[in-house]
């Protein structure tokens, strides 16, 4: 419904970019002011603008629909930096005439100039973006767990999350982060939730990407909890739809048990008789199954419900989608908290609107003796870009003391 409801500031949005489109080109070449040519980029920027719209109604035949999402997911980013360009150019612009009275803002060469920067710049700061989500980085902690675990000094443990296989991200993107795991050797694999993104029949290739994860390699094995977005449900430019049909799709369970990966649901595991693993459902998840699902009921475990019968002396590592709790999880007795969910904030400035929102929106942070780990995720949300974060992996040395 809020989709809906900000249709119309949307539209009026696209007209303003628009207006200022044409005005410029107009300014550039006479030939841009004639009819024929607006009326052909106008059907042109409707077609991009509208994919959204398109991809979320039409569903068949099914290589039209995984087309338009596509295009939908980069034409998304493309617009938040046209429209965040544009906005600051227009209030220099104010301000330089009502505030200074400047001369230059009647100058037609100067507006050629600015409008031809501001247009290098959309299409450096896009391209950038859609090849920078290829680059998975590796990003590595080293922290200190004040227990004794019998002949282990160390445990190398690997962070992923937010994969959201799909429209944007396939097997070639599964490929590259697997690859990067197993250089680092580790000990343990954690994904912290999205392996999926909202839809299951979104894979371009699913034999191909669970391949690549049954390729990981580690000492312990792999290990996950779910996500907000491991369920089907309809979204539109990143707002839900609520489902008549049921939103907990089998197959993403399946799919993780045919990888290899042990899905922890409010639950724990003791690894060799050394450590705990402790995984979360995820808070929006759950709400929203809840209902639904008698095996998985709406509300989830406190942290203390989680570790009141585990033995405290080992350590104890949580796997948490959401980093939220971090109090409650530190005073539940764990030594090491792993999430996701964040991106970072994936597009600048997003990065820097997250901090507000979360106590630790990525990064390393202490809480007590527990260090809460979130890692900007492997992967992609929405617009098919990274601007000024990364896409990771987390290698994280734990040492015992």
């Amino acid at each position: 419904m809020t989709a809906f409801l900000l249709a119309p500031f949307y539209i009026v949005i696209n007209l303003y970019i628009v207006r200022w489109m044409f005005r410029w080109m107009g300014a550039c070449h006479y030939l841009f002011r004639t009819m024929t040519f607006q009326v052909i980029f106008a059907g042109i920027y409707i077609f991009f603008a509208t994919t959204l719209l398109t991809g979320f109604l039409i569903n068949k035949p099914l290589w039209l629909h995984r087309i338009l999402k596509s295009i939908g997911n980069y034409f998304l980013g493309t617009f938040f930096y046209i429209l965040m360009v544009i906005g600051i150019v227009d209030l220099g612009r104010l301000i330089l005439k009502y505030g200074f009275h400047s001369s230059l803002i009647g100058n037609h060469r100067v507006f050629v100039i600015t409008g031809a920067v501001c247009t290098f710049f959309i299409i450096f700061i896009s391209a950038y973006g859609i090849i920078h989500t290829t680059h998975v980085k590796v990003t590595h902690y080293e922290v200190n767990v004040n227990k004794k675990v019998k002949n282990m000094n160390t445990l190398k443990i690997v962070l992923a999350a937010d994969a959201h296989f799909g429209y944007s991200v396939g097997p070639r993107h599964a490929e590259r982060f697997v690859r990067k795991i197993n250089q680092e050797n580790p000990d343990l694999v954690c994904f912290a939730g999205d392996f999926f993104d909202n839809e299951f029949d979104a894979f371009s290739d699913p034999e191909r990407v669970m391949a690549s994860l049954r390729s990981i390699r580690s000492t312990y094995g792999t290990y996950a909890c779910f996500g907000n977005h491991d369920l089907n449900e309809p979204i539109l430019a990143g707002f839900t739809f609520h489902s008549s049909s049921n939103q907990e799709d089998p197959r993403m369970e399946a799919f993780l048990k045919d990888c290899n990966i042990h899905l922890l649901n409010d639950e724990s595991a003791l690894i060799d008789e050394k450590f705990y693993l402790v995984g979360r459902k995820d808070p929006t998840r759950a709400q929203k199954i809840g209902s639904k699902s008698p095996k998985n009921p709406g509300q989830r475990k406190t942290p203390a419900q989680l570790t009141n019968r585990l033995d405290r002396s080992k350590p104890i590592i949580f796997i948490d989608h959401q980093p939220k709790e971090l109090d409650e999880v530190s005073k539940a007795g764990a030594d090491l908290d792993l999430c996701g969910h964040t991106h970072d904030g994936q597009l600048f400035p997003g990065n820097l609107v997250t901090r507000l929102f979360w106590e630790n929106s990525c990064g390393c942070l202490k809480k007590g003796q527990m260090h809460s780990i979130v890692t900007s995720g492997v992967g992609v949300w929405g617009p098919n870009m990274r601007v000024g974060t990364d896409s990771e992996i987390c290698s994280i040395t734990v040492h015992f003391t």
